[in-house]
């Protein structure tokens, strides 16, 4: 039995990477694409009716004219206010001033979700852990090419950067006393 995680809103960024059509489309483990979106759209709003920051990164292929089709963010995911952030690397904060960006909203801690997990989320996690934010990394809002490379990440290497959580398990802090 894991115990919720109590969360500071203004304090707190939801980081959902790489939720695209083309990579929400690959076949992936433990879950499908679409469950992890469903996901992270489910987390997306309990984070922005916090008044959390939502992240959300996406991929472009460097050195080409056109990105392939199915680049963009998937549809409805994307809501006003939410920072968009276009990567060019695997991780999220190499190139991209979001690091800048999170610091000017005051985001001490980031919480993460995203395709694939061993790839674009754990490079993003661990350039933020080497910046100094505390990492929450909510398992079923992840997916990987394969079982054993999410089980590795979410198993082995997660814990060891920080606190790993199912979705349900997000809560934030009211502010008042505990009873």
């Amino acid at each position: 039995m894991t115990v919720p995680l109590a969360l500071d809103a203004p304090r707190t960024a939801l980081v959902l990477v790489d939720l695209m059509d083309r990579i929400v489309a690959l076949p992936l483990e433990p879950r499908k694409g679409t469950e992890v979106l469903a996901v992270a759209e489910e987390l997306a709003g309990t984070f922005r009716a916090a008044g959390a920051l939502v992240v959300l990164v996406r991929v472009e292929r460097p050195g080409v004219a056109e990105q392939p089709p199915g680049s963009a963010l998937a549809h409805g995911l994307p809501r006003e206010g939410d920072l968009e952030i276009v990567k060019r690397t695997v991780g999220g904060f190499q190139g991209t001033g979001l690091d800048d960006r999170l610091r000017r909203h005051g985001v001490t801690t980031l919480v993460f979700g995203g395709i694939a997990t061993n790839l674009g989320v754990e490079s993003t996690a661990r350039a933020a852990g080497d910046l100094g934010y505390d990492l929450v990394f909510v398992e079923d809002a992840m997916a990987a090419l394969t079982g054993a490379e999410h089980e590795a990440s979410v198993r082995l290497d997660f814990p060891r950067l920080g606190t790993v959580v199912r979705a349900g398990d997000v809560r934030f802090t009211t502010g008042r006393a505990a009873d």
